[in-house]
């Protein structure tokens, strides 16, 4: 067999090898809800997730209730592309689960679209683990936000009680993430706060950041 055949079958076979592209596309969102409301928007969520499940590219979808803020969320919605979310987005029962959540609401509904950056753990599926979302605004130009965010997620899943920790990255602007944490108990976060590879992160991350690291604790909400 001629050698640049055997070239060519080889790069064939290597590149057809390659790990194809997350196209995996996130919404997530923020919303307060009055007091008195709490457990309607609990119910009107579960609602509007049976009818999302039915439709094409549906991943999974969790919603997470800040500590010692009821009423206060975060839904993470997650689709199989960006295409299945804007096809979500233009549903009946979209329109209903948004209907009934502005009558409830203290606050606009604020969701952002996302794809992923690094991806480690399962979803909320502990509904005693601890969780920590934040919001990273990177202000610096020309900086490495991104591999500094990858080194934190992939050096704190070998942690002891880390159950998850996700980097998203903001589909529009590039200097947004997004980090989803869950850890098996408040321990366990104390433990990683106190981190040397955490501490140095903060260090790293503070000349760059656009504004105040906003970073809440959660518990999965339903």
């Amino acid at each position: 067999m001629p050698r640049v055949f055997v070239l060519f079958l080889i790069t064939t076979m290597v590149l057809g090898a390659q790990t194809p592209a997350d196209t995996t596309f996130y919404a997530v969102a923020y919303i307060e809800v009055m007091p008195a409301s709490r457990a309607a928007a609990v119910a009107a969520f579960k609602q509007y997730r049976a009818a999302s499940g039915k439709d094409d590219g549906f991943a999974r979808f969790e919603l997470f209730e800040q500590a010692g803020r009821p009423g206060h969320f975060s839904i993470i919605e997650t689709w199989a592309n960006q295409k299945a979310l804007e096809a979500h987005a233009a549903a009946p029962h979209t329109k209903d689960w948004r209907g009934k959540i502005d009558q409830m609401r203290l606050s606009d509904y604020d969701q952002r679209p996302y794809k992923t950056l690094s991806l480690g753990g399962q979803p909320a599926t502990n509904d005693d683990a601890t969780y920590v979302i934040s919001h990273v605004d990177i202000g610096g130009q020309g900086t490495n936000a991104a591999q500094l965010l990858r080194g934190l997620a992939e050096t704190s899943r070998k942690e002891n009680g880390n159950l998850r920790f996700d980097v998203l990255q903001h589909a529009a602007r590039a200097n947004h993430f997004t980090v989803i944490e869950a850890w098996r108990n408040q321990r366990a976060l104390d433990a990683h706060a106190a981190a040397a590879h955490t501490r140095q992160y903060r260090d790293s991350l503070n000349p760059i950041t656009g504004s105040p690291l906003d970073e809440r604790i959660y518990k999965v909400a339903d």
